[in-house]
C-alpha cells in the first residue's frame, strides 16, 4: 500500500494564473516568507517529501508502467508480464493498436489503455 503525502502547492499559484500550482519552484527572494518559513505559508519541499523506494513509480494496481509503440516492444515484456503492465504511446495509430492488444493478449501482458482509438463495428 503505498503512502501518500499532501501536495506541494507552488508559491503564489493560488493567486496567479500563470504560476502552475503543480510543478515546484524554490522561491529564492531575500523577503519571500515561504522561503523564511513563516506560520501559515505554503510548505516547502525537502527530501522526506519523496516517496517510498518500493513504490516509487507503482499504479495502484501494482504494475509499473512501460511505453509500447510497436508489437516488438511486447517481446521486452514477456517474462515481466506480472511486473509491468504495457501503455500504448499516444501516437500509435488505431489500426497498430489492435494489433498490440491481440499480441499483448497471446502473451498474458496487461495494457493500461487498451479501449483508446477504438471504434465498434457499427460506428464504422
Amino acid at each position: 500500500k503505498q503512502w501518500y503525502q499532501r501536495r506541494v502547492r507552488g508559491h503564489q499559484s493560488d493567486r496567479y494564473a500563470k504560476i502552475d500550482g503543480t510543478s515546484w519552484r524554490k522561491p529564492k527572494g531575500i523577503d519571500n516568507r515561504v522561503r523564511r518559513r513563516f506560520k501559515g505559508q505554503f510548505l516547502m519541499p525537502s527530501i522526506g517529501y519523496g516517496s517510498n523506494k518500493n513504490t516509487r513509480h507503482l499504479m495502484p494496481d501494482g504494475f509499473l508502467k512501460f511505453v509500447v509503440h510497436n508489437v516488438a516492444d511486447l517481446e521486452l515484456l514477456l517474462m515481466q508480464n506480472k511486473r509491468y503492465a504495457a501503455e500504448i504511446a499516444h501516437d500509435v495509430s488505431a489500426k497498430k493498436r489492435k494489433a498490440i492488444v491481440e499480441r499483448a493478449q497471446q502473451l498474458n501482458i496487461k495494457v493500461t489503455n487498451w479501449q483508446a482509438k477504438l471504434r465498434s463495428e457499427e460506428d464504422n
